[in-house]
């Protein structure tokens, strides 16, 4: 673990809070040269109502998840996210696993497992650096 992880995953952690969803909130930070260069919690999409379940408590299909948010928010700040540490407060999922290889992240520190560990398998597979901090 690097010097700065733990305030980095506490940033997240805070970050989180941001959340509209009731079911989990989810924050996350892309760090580069010590520097955040972006940042991302779940919720619906841009100009969308700030629900994220339906009348029955189930999450709507059509909420990002925190990395997804962070990784599209870089995009579009003309700033580059390749070779940067994402810190995500819940360890990502099979689709955010996909984004987080194609735009270049390096490294990955989480805090929360999900049930699910395919999006984890895969980021070790591409040879991205994972990282679980307690």
């Amino acid at each position: 673990m690097e010097k700065f992880d733990a305030r980095y995953l506490e940033m997240a952690e805070v970050w989180a809070k941001n959340s509209y969803c009731r079911r989990r909130q989810v924050g996350a930070l892309i760090v580069k040269d010590r520097m955040i260069i972006s940042d991302g919690y779940n919720g619906t999409p841009s100009g969308f109502e700030n629900v994220c379940e339906d009348e029955n408590g189930v999450t709507k299909p059509y909420v990002l998840h925190a990395e997804a948010n962070a990784i599209t928010k870089v995009a579009k700040s003309g700033n580059s996210s390749d070779g940067a540490t994402l810190f995500v407060t819940a360890s990502p999922c099979l689709e955010c696993s996909k984004l987080i290889i194609q735009s270049g992240i390096k490294r990955v520190v989480y805090r929360d497992e999900y049930r699910l560990t395919d999006g984890i398998d895969l980021l070790r597979r591409a040879g991205i650096e994972v990282e679980k901090v307690d």
